[in-house]
């Protein structure tokens, strides 16, 4: 009789041998691994929308500003076609000297009357003034000073401002001294130049602007020095006035 012979085991399917460390039937990590997908961290969408976010509000800003601008614009041109303003206008009309004279200390002692012409040539604005702050210069050295108090410019209207400019005892530098003589004896007389600071409002039937700050410059003044004690008329023929806006916006003035 011929013996038989047993395989051992099963026949690998697909014809390969099993692995040695593999077991049948299979476990469940086996069978979870198999099919489980391999783990790949997922980006981060936090600084994208984030950034997206900043995007957004610096569109919505600039164009907040660009309406305000729009708005500002279309207001000043409406006020502008309705009410036509226009600046005051400053003349000087007399400018007396009553003494002005430098001491062997170098102190200077100084009395000027002047009288300027303020006009508002608007028809439909008034202006309203703070006090009026005043200095007569020459060469840039400050020979006195003085103030106009506080007044409303009517609607073409002229008014006149009268003001006493002094300086008692003010001591000057040997340089200030030595020019301030030289123009003294001078034959075309000392040169002077009027400086007025304030800060003015318009109103316009019962609406007022904010207040503004105004410097008006007149230069062309020639004056000569009383010998005795009589006032000496200054020269104001060519006496001209500028008469300049100043717009502060925070530490800056413009």
């Amino acid at each position: 009789m011929t013996d038989r012979v047993f395989p051992s085991s099963k026949p690998a399917t697909n014809g390969t041998a099993p692995a040695a460390n593999e077991t049948f039937p299979a476990t469940k990590s086996q069978v979870y691994g198999a099919t489980r997908p391999a783990y790949r961290p997922q980006p981060h969408h936090r600084r994208r929308h984030s950034r997206s976010c900043w995007c957004s509000c610096c569109l919505w800003f600039t164009l907040t500003i660009i309406f305000l601008l729009l708005l500002v614009a279309i207001t000043g041109a409406i006020f502008y076609v309705v009410y036509r303003p226009h600046r005051p206008s400053f003349s000087v009309t007399s400018l007396k000297v009553s003494y002005l004279n430098v001491t062997s200390s170098s102190t200077l002692n100084s009395k000027l009357d002047l009288n300027i012409n303020a006009k508002n040539p608007n028809k439909k604005l008034v202006f309203i003034y703070n006090p009026v702050t005043i200095s007569i210069l020459s060469n840039d050295i400050d020979i006195g000073d003085g103030t106009v108090p506080s007044f409303v410019h009517g609607k073409k209207n002229t008014t006149l401002l009268k003001a006493t400019i002094t300086s008692s005892g003010r001591e000057l530098d040997s340089e200030s001294v030595a020019t301030l003589k030289r123009g003294m004896k001078s034959n075309k007389g000392l040169p002077l130049k009027i400086k007025l600071e304030t800060k003015v409002k318009a109103k316009m039937g019962g609406i007022k602007t904010p207040k503004i700050g105004i410097r008006v410059s007149c230069d062309g003044i020639k004056a000569t020095v009383p010998s005795g004690k009589t006032a000496v008329t200054a020269s104001t023929s060519n006496a001209k006035c500028k008469v300049d806006i100043r717009i502060k916006i925070w530490k800056w003035t413009f």
